[in-house]
């Protein structure tokens, strides 16, 4: 099952997401926002990357403006890897390299169309699991784990 979810900078590019999983049959759940009223990307991003990080959801998609701000939030949530990704090759590269499991997008930088094909191929693709790839990652899993890090 896919969490997702945007601020209102990501409104309308959600809801034709949404359509999209809607007419494909992927499962999802909505964690909003629900209209173009403003709302804080950091509560949906930190909502989405939870719901991912705690294993009630494979994958998650977050949605702000540009993308940066509501990935950053994202990331901060232990076990997530958000990529924001402007092209399908990156989403690709995302997922087969870097077992990304949340897809961050921008609702005012990219088009629908774009968005979707960049949707389709991350949720299309698989972690390589080569032991190169799977060395950086765990790498990374170290690095989170590492409470001198945070002082």
């Amino acid at each position: 099952m896919l969490a997702i979810g945007s601020d209102h900078g990501g409104y309308e590019m959600k809801e034709a997401i949404i359509e999209y999983l809607d007419r494909e049959k992927i499962a999802y759940r909505d964690f909003g926002t629900f209209g173009i009223e403003s709302v804080d990307y950091p509560d949906i991003g930190f909502e989405v990357a939870k719901a991912v990080s705690e294993d009630k959801f494979e994958k998650g998609i977050i949605i702000c403006g540009t993308g940066i701000g509501i990935s950053i939030a994202a990331n901060k949530v232990k076990g997530v890897r958000a990529a924001l990704c402007t092209n399908s090759y990156m989403a690709r590269m995302a997922r087969e390299h870097n077992n990304a499991n949340v897809l961050a997008l921008g609702g005012r930088v990219l088009g629908i169309d774009l968005a979707l094909e960049i949707v389709k191929v991350f949720l299309g693709a698989s972690f390589s699991g080569e032991e190169r790839h799977s060395r950086r990652v765990n790498k990374i899993g170290i690095i989170e784990s590492d409470d001198s890090n945070s002082k």
